[in-house]
């Protein structure tokens, strides 16, 4: 006698034993008046770790980190201002990631990419050779786009198509992309009738769906549309991805029932 695998006990199973995660958190998510929520991130974070999950962080917030000590009250829109605030947001940033992951003794190590980086071969590779080399030696890896020296031609846009790509470059077995909002909804999660979609098939279109921003602080770059470009690029190379809220990440990491579950295409 056969029975019928349950559905939500199989995407349990992808979530708990996927080797290899890569997890991106938005700057409104760990910036700000958030910038204590790095702690609760890194609870989850590590609990994965211990289990032997591979761990990527693909972490925005460098320029929302830098604008306070820059004495800027919104996010600036000339480039050379976005690189300065960069510059000093990210050391300021991977210092509170690792002051928080010295309670679990776990080391970060710090990969800021650009564009051209990922797209062609000679960088592409130095970059996934070090990061797999990071990951062999139980580092977790912290990603950002390399904001100091992009330029807007290069730049990655948002932080999500980064995370999409990071996810093929080192060959992940699971997306977790975080955001202010715990799942995708039919219309924007505010308005009335929205409805949360629990899953999405790999050739799911999703032309049904009205889009909003997911995002209110006015501090970073992407919104639903982008997350949804993110996850589509991951399936289609055979990675699942949850998207849900930052404040669900240690559930999400678990294998619980949150957020929306984009299935992954099969790849031969």
């Amino acid at each position: 006698m056969t029975t019928e695998r349950d559905p939500a006990r199989s995407r349990r199973d992808a979530v708990t034993r996927a080797r290899r995660v890569v997890v991106k958190v938005g700057s409104s998510s760990i910036s700000g008046e958030n910038a204590a929520q790095i702690g609760p991130l890194v609870d989850a974070l590590a609990s994965a770790h211990a289990r032997g999950t591979e761990v990527v962080l693909v972490s925005s917030g460098a320029i929302a980190t830098g604008m306070p000590y820059l004495r800027l009250d919104a996010r600036p829109h000339d480039l050379a201002t976005q690189q300065a605030a960069a510059a000093v947001g990210q050391n300021v940033l991977i210092f509170r990631y690792q002051e928080s992951l010295d309670r679990y003794g776990i080391v970060a190590g710090q990969v800021l990419l650009t564009a051209t980086d990922l797209e062609h071969p000679t960088p592409r590779s130095n970059a996934q050779r070090a990061m797999e080399r990071l990951l062999g030696l139980r580092i977790l890896v912290i990603v950002n786009e390399n904001d100091t020296v992009a330029t807007q031609e290069i730049r990655f846009g948002d932080n999500d198509r980064l995370a999409g790509m990071v996810s093929e470059l080192v060959g992940a077995d699971l997306l977790v992309l975080l955001s202010d909002v715990d799942a995708l909804y039919t219309k924007p999660p505010h308005e009335p009738g929205a409805e949360r979609i629990a899953v999405v098939a790999h050739d799911d279109d999703l032309s049904g769906v009205e889009l909003g921003s997911i995002g209110a602080a006015g501090v970073g770059t992407g919104g639903a549309g982008t997350k949804i470009a993110a996850a589509k690029l991951a399936v289609a190379q055979g990675v699942p991805v949850v998207l849900t809220s930052a404040a669900q990440v240690a559930e999400a990491l678990r294998g619980d029932e949150v957020g929306t579950w984009f299935e992954a295409a099969p790849v031969e």
